[in-house]
């Protein structure tokens, strides 16, 4: 199979794709084939957060000229974008004369419009998965281009015509099954009898939760070690906030700009995360028995939103709102979960019970049955 991958924007469509890439790559069907016949290409924009996060994962990416969609944005900014979609279509086209794929897979996000549409002018049948509870605009409006759709939760069937949509889970990335609590702890040398809190912002970092951290940041060291990934954006303030914290203090608190093949190994190490909603929580945080405290992003399709009530009503995370989010309110609630092992761990039972290890692979499988 010459499998064509799509996805991009977010981390939340980018991972997923990688995943199953590296489901394909051991799949025994794949590996029988001569080089001729097999191949994976990932096509994502130029210069964008899926082409670093892709070339780190050591796939053949190419780049295209997509700068977003077109809802909501005044006249010019509309029609540059749409320019850019039109050269972004004309590429598509030449890049699967090229490559001459079996199938597309498409997981969310702009640049998957050109690149489904030029598959299906050429006869390339494509398999969109969607990774939230809800799609968003680029995948409603790519279903009639594509052979099937994949969804990671049986309630999201009801976005798709019936016949043309299946349940395969969500796919995430294998080092999340593989590592164990204790060696994800060595990696990060934490410190055995700390509670560990991960606080994540997703791709861009959530700068409501930035604050809300600064906020009480030496509140939070009193409760246990904290690894905090907050983009780039705040970075350098939340720097001289640690910087500000007695020695002992300081030690617990590790600030990054971003994770990347080190995300696995926090998720495992952690007892708690302070997070975004986006489609990540819904497959990364089950893989690694994470409970969770979750601030959905309001706006949008409200899909974070429906992401965190799915997981609070597993039991499995709680949800704060991001109005009103404030430093005094994040650590009562950080400090109620910390301080109640006994619940914490049943949250973790709760969240592993939504766990999906086979999803990749249920994707792999209808990759094939679609591939022409």
């Amino acid at each position: 199979m010459r499998l064509l991958i799509s996805g991009g924007g977010t981390a939340g469509h980018v991972y997923p794709a990688l995943a199953v890439a590296k489901a394909l790559q051991s799949d025994e069907r794949f590996a029988r084939l001569d080089d001729n016949s097999r191949g994976i290409l990932y096509v994502g924009g130029s210069g964008s957060l899926e082409q670093d996060i892709v070339s780190r994962g050591g796939l053949k990416f190419q780049g295209i000229p997509v700068r977003g969609g077109l809802r909501g944005l005044s006249p010019v900014r509309a029609l540059a974008n749409g320019l850019a979609l039109v050269r972004a279509f004309g590429q598509c086209r030449r890049l699967i004369g090229a490559f001459r794929p079996n199938a597309i897979l498409a997981t969310g996000g702009y640049v998957c419009a050109p690149v489904v549409a030029a598959g299906w002018l050429a006869g390339v049948p494509s398999l969109v998965y969607l990774p939230d509870l809800s799609p968003g605009w680029t995948i409603r409006s790519l279903v009639p281009l594509a052979r099937r759709a994949a969804v990671s939760f049986a309630e999201a069937r009801r976005y798709f015509p019936s016949g043309r949509v299946v349940v395969t889970g969500y796919p995430v990335r294998p080092d999340l099954f593989q590592s164990d609590k204790r060696g994800a702890r060595e990696f990060w040398n934490l410190t055995p009898d700390l509670p560990a809190l991960l606080v994540v912002g997703g791709s861009r970092g959530a700068h409501s939760i930035n604050v809300a951290v600064g906020e009480a940041l030496p509140e939070l060291v009193e409760l246990g070690q904290i690894i905090h990934v907050s983009g780039p954006r705040d970075e350098a303030w939340l720097q001289e906030r640690r910087k500000a914290l007695p020695p002992g203090q300081r030690e617990r608190y590790r600030l990054y700009a971003y994770l990347y093949e080190e995300m696995p190994q926090a998720l495992v190490a952690c007892d708690l995360a302070v997070s975004r909603a986006g489609a990540s929580v819904l497959g990364e945080y089950p893989a690694a028995g994470l409970p969770s405290v979750l601030v959905p992003y309001i706006g949008g399709h409200r899909d974070q939103e429906r992401n965190a009530e799915y997981l609070a009503r597993a039991g499995a995370a709680v949800v704060l709102p991001d109005t009103g989010l404030s430093g005094p309110r994040l650590h009562a609630t950080v400090a109620r979960l910390l301080d109640d092992p006994v619940a914490l761990a049943e949250m973790a039972r709760r969240a592993r019970l939504l766990a999906q290890p086979r999803a990749a692979q249920n994707i792999v499988d209808e990759l094939w049955k679609i591939s022409t």
